[in-house]
């Protein structure tokens, strides 16, 4: 019997993607033109203290101990790319993490546009 308190699976499954919309307090997407799929991240401040509690903060920190891209980042979270540039660009802004471009070579260009390719067909697109 099916009634207003039912949840059926899909209400289930989105309860993650709820929270990360509350905790990134609906932003969806982030305009940090830096923040690229293989922008790399680092830890800028190992002394200074996290300023957000939420514990995807703490964990992209942690991460980020060695340098990351914003790709391993999301991978390793399990959070949505267009997501987790937002919770980076949060400890930007805090000056927890630096972010710079990879450094390209020729050779580099195969290889980032298979990753777009491959980016590209996760999006659907």
């Amino acid at each position: 019997m099916s009634g207003p308190h039912n949840v059926s699976g899909d209400e289930e499954d989105a309860g993650p993607v709820v929270r990360l919309y509350a905790l990134t307090r609906g932003r969806g997407g982030s305009e940090r033109a830096e923040l690229t799929l293989d922008s790399m991240v680092a830890d800028a401040g190992s002394g200074l203290a996290l300023r957000r509690p939420e514990p995807e903060y703490a964990e992209i920190v942690r991460l980020c101990q060695v340098p990351q891209s914003v790709a391993e980042i999301s991978a390793q979270l399990g959070v949505p790319l267009t997501l987790t540039k937002v919770l980076i660009g949060d400890l930007i802004d805090d000056g927890r993490l630096n972010v710079r471009a990879p450094v390209q070579t020729p050779d580099d260009a195969a290889g980032l546009d298979l990753l777009r390719t491959i980016a590209n067909s996760l999006r659907g697109g």
